[in-house]
């Protein structure tokens, strides 16, 4: 290779990255940033499954008292076309009784359990004395000004249609964002209804981390308003320390690293209207 050819090469990838660093700094001078509806650092995931039942009025409302930020649910269809608030399709887990919920009337589906195992913490139950599944459109009756966070569980056309219709009813696409860990649910949502946030789902964060290691985030617009991740640590509260391999703890470690990057969340937060990811700021489980 030439020594002018060199030259030019080295001017293009140092202009490349120079040009790349700015823009991740300030995303603003390639985007326009988009206005933010609201800011969430304390998230309650199931209503705070590890201190009441999960998804229940009873949890929704203990976590709304305490202050939290957001109420993080899940929803179903039912057999006659209502919109319930459970993680499970099928219930075997929550109720005893193995069944799925669209294949049951609402009036039709068992109470939960009296005590429940809770999500990402080994070992660990909740318990209460609310045990009845409510209807979203009871959580919206009662919490009008409260953000949630709706995940919606199954690819289900209805499903997401039926959402939809409550949320432009009770006006709340200000406050209320929606998606999945799929891809196709979450376009499918964004079809439905453009006017409500949505989540990245799990190719979208995958996309993201690729762009960012790269260097060409910076460049690439982005739809989504909320990052929602797992903190790859959290597994180490899911498993005895002592059955884990060395090798099984360095992933974790390296994953950590990889994903947990403050340079990332920092351009996200500035280019899109929110961004939280559970386990990185407050999440209350």
């Amino acid at each position: 290779m030439s020594s002018t050819a060199a030259f030019y090469l080295l001017s293009t990838l140092g202009g490349y990255l120079v040009t790349s660093f700015l823009l991740l700094k300030y995303p603003t001078l390639l985007h326009q940033r988009k206005k933010q509806r609201f800011l969430s650092k304390h998230i309650s995931h199931r209503g705070g499954a590890g201190e009441n039942l999960e998804n229940t009025m009873t949890a929704f409302q203990h976590a709304v008292t305490i202050g939290t930020d957001m109420l993080e649910l899940d929803c179903h269809i039912t057999k006659d076309e209502e919109v319930v608030v459970s993680h499970d399709e099928n219930l075997k887990r929550s109720t005893g009784v193995n069944v799925n919920i669209s294949d049951l009337k609402y009036c039709e589906l068992p109470p939960y359990l009296g005590k429940l195992d809770v999500a990402f913490q080994r070992a660990c139950q909740c318990e209460g004395k609310d045990n009845r599944m409510p209807l979203l459109k009871e959580v919206f009756e009662a919490f009008p000004n409260t953000p949630i966070n709706i995940d919606i569980k199954v690819n289900n056309n209805v499903l997401i249609k039926k959402v939809s219709e409550l949320v432009k009813q009770y006006k709340r696409e200000h406050i209320t964002v929606w998606g999945n860990a799929s891809y196709e649910i979450v376009e499918k949502c964004y079809k439905e209804n453009s006017d409500i946030p949505i989540l990245f789902s799990l190719q979208r964060v995958l996309l993201i981390l690729g762009l960012f290691f790269t260097g060409l985030l910076p460049f690439v617009p982005i739809r989504e308003q909320f990052f929602e991740i797992p903190m790859p640590s959290i597994l180490l509260k899911l498993k005895e320390p002592d059955t884990m391999s060395r090798s099984q703890k360095f992933l974790i470690w390296l994953s950590d690293i990889l994903l947990m990057r403050k340079a990332l969340f920092d351009h996200l937060t500035k280019n899109i209207e929110g961004h939280y990811s559970y386990s990185v700021l407050s999440c209350h489980f």
